[in-house]
């Protein structure tokens, strides 16, 4: 690269995944600079370059002054300006350690899986689960209550905190969950109540995908749209459950610091190898 892009020192993340694709530019300082969020949609490559063009656009600067861009997430090969992938379980990692510097269990709540990913205090995974078999506890999960209850999305979160006794759901999957509410529906429940239920459900299921060690981190579109749920978890684990800034840009946050970081030192990069 040219010393001007050098001098610029502008880092891009571009996070691809199933449901959203997220981008993020970065100074030399890590400081946020511009972002952009886009439904990810059939073309991930064009999303992904549309997203990262707003990025940029928001930044006050243009693709001429990246020094590197790294792309993670589901569609992370469809990234043509990318110089290197990592994958989303390395990026959300690295992303949640540098705003939460010590050991912490990681929930990233996506679209359309979840993962819990365990760091060590000095940010090294020492272990991770997904979830991609099952739509409960994603936010497909929440789509389907949302349609089954007739309500928009960005409604939810405001009626969930309006509830004074809360409808629990008895099953996890998204099908018999459905049943359930429509079956409270009839029986003359509040929305708001049946909102909650679904909500507790919901973390019912992710917070019970691993043993919640040290610090415990939410992250992704999910939680960002739907904070009552951090709030939710907290009283659901007897302890605080951290949030990381803009926590839907988390992974593409990462991923800008990974490009960071590999800029200054060169000789950490390593290949994308799965879930690393």
């Amino acid at each position: 690269m040219n010393t001007a892009h050098h001098a610029t020192g502008l880092f891009a993340g571009v996070d691809v995944g199933a449901s959203r694709t997220k981008a993020v530019v970065l100074d030399q300082k890590r400081k946020l600079l511009g972002s952009d969020v886009l439904k990810s949609g059939l073309d991930f490559s064009g999303t992904a370059e549309t997203c990262l063009q707003a990025a940029l656009h928001k930044a006050g600067m243009s693709a001429d002054s990246l020094t590197s861009c790294v792309a993670t997430g589901y569609g992370r090969k469809n990234v043509r300006r990318s110089g290197i992938t990592k994958t989303e379980i390395a990026c959300h990692a690295k992303g949640c350690f540098h705003f939460f510097p010590m050991a912490m269990t990681i929930i990233d709540i996506g679209g359309q899986d979840n993962k819990v990913i365990k760091l060590d205090n000095v940010g090294r995974r020492i272990h991770f689960k997904m979830n991609r078999k099952c739509a409960a506890g994603t936010g497909a999960f929440l789509e389907e209550m949302a349609l089954r209850l007739d309500l928009a999305l960005e409604d939810m979160d405001h009626l969930a905190r309006q509830s004074q006794e809360m409808v629990e759901l008895g099953s996890f999957c998204t099908v018999f969950s459905a049943t359930e509410v429509l079956e409270n529906i009839r029986q003359g429940r509040k929305i708001e109540d049946i909102v909650k239920g679904v909500y507790h459900s919901m973390l019912k299921r992710v917070l019970e995908m691993d043993t919640l060690d040290d610090a415990v981190v939410l992250t992704g579109g999910v939680v960002a749209h739907n904070p009552f749920l951090a709030e939710m978890a907290t009283v659901l684990t007897g302890s605080e459950i951290l949030v990381p800034p803009f926590p839907q840009l988390t992974g593409a946050f990462g991923a800008a610091l990974y490009g960071l970081e590999l800029e200054s030192r060169p000789d950490t990069r390593q290949a994308d190898s799965g879930h690393t």
